[in-house]
């Protein structure tokens, strides 16, 4: 298994396409999906270790995103159209701290209308486009309420930074976890608007940033660019 830093701006398939050349056209997969605009730990495993994606996949994560609470986008990061919310009251720093405090345990997280969600046998992002949510957030907020909330657990959120209308944190969760729905759910509680302006995944259950290699530092795939695809 390869430990990759994602770059921004390719799809996890394009980076697992990438590495499979690289590796003499090896069968390969991935254990996680990361949007195109989030970058950071993806699981690439290679030959045998595909079969391990599935016990890899349920392994705690961490990630670290930005949330700009002065407006919101249809997906709910920087893809979509931005649209700008009147905050009528700044929400403080301790309410901050109070809404992310509410997000943690084990709690009800509907996931964005821009994801791989099934709805009626289709997927929910093909379901928004078709109904304009790309730069309508309010038609893809209709598209979502389709989607039944699911139970998650969140281990811990750290505040790293809140200066308005950006605020910066650090997330400790288990499998299942949308970051993008979070920047939604935080702005309703706060009264304010909220999407990610950045995604970094920093680990996957013992795999960090550490551990990670970068697309452009590897001309190949060879055995000494490989670890124990081991949960």
């Amino acid at each position: 298994m390869l430990v990759l830093d994602k770059p921004e701006g390719i799809t996890s398939m394009r980076a697992v396409e990438i590495l499979r050349r690289l590796a003499g056209k090896a069968k390969a997969g991935h254990a996680g999906t990361l949007d195109p605009l989030a970058t950071g730990i993806l699981l690439v495993c290679f030959g045998r270790a595909t079969k391990s994606i599935s016990l890899l996949m349920n392994c705690d994560k961490r990630y670290e995103t930005t949330i700009d609470c002065s407006a919101t986008t249809s997906t709910l990061d920087r893809e979509g159209a931005r649209h700008e919310v009147e905050v009528k009251t700044i929400p403080s720093e301790s309410a901050v701290r109070e809404a992310l405090a509410a997000n943690v345990g084990t709690i009800m997280q509907r996931p964005p209308a821009f994801s791989a969600i099934k709805i009626g046998g289709q997927r929910s992002y093909k379901l928004a486009r078709a109904s304009g949510g790309v730069d309508d957030p309010a038609a893809a907020e209709a598209a979502a309420a389709a989607i039944e909330p699911r139970a998650i657990l969140v281990h811990s959120m750290t505040l790293l930074k809140y200066e308005w209308p950006f605020i910066t944190v650090a997330i400790h969760c288990g499998k299942g976890f949308y970051v993008r729905s979070l920047a939604r759910d935080l702005g309703k509680a706060l009264g304010c608007g909220g999407y990610c302006t950045a995604i970094r995944r920093t680990a996957i259950g013992r795999y960090d940033l550490s551990a990670a290699r970068s697309l452009d530092s590897l001309s190949c795939v060879t055995a000494a660019d490989l670890l124990p695809a081991c949960p």
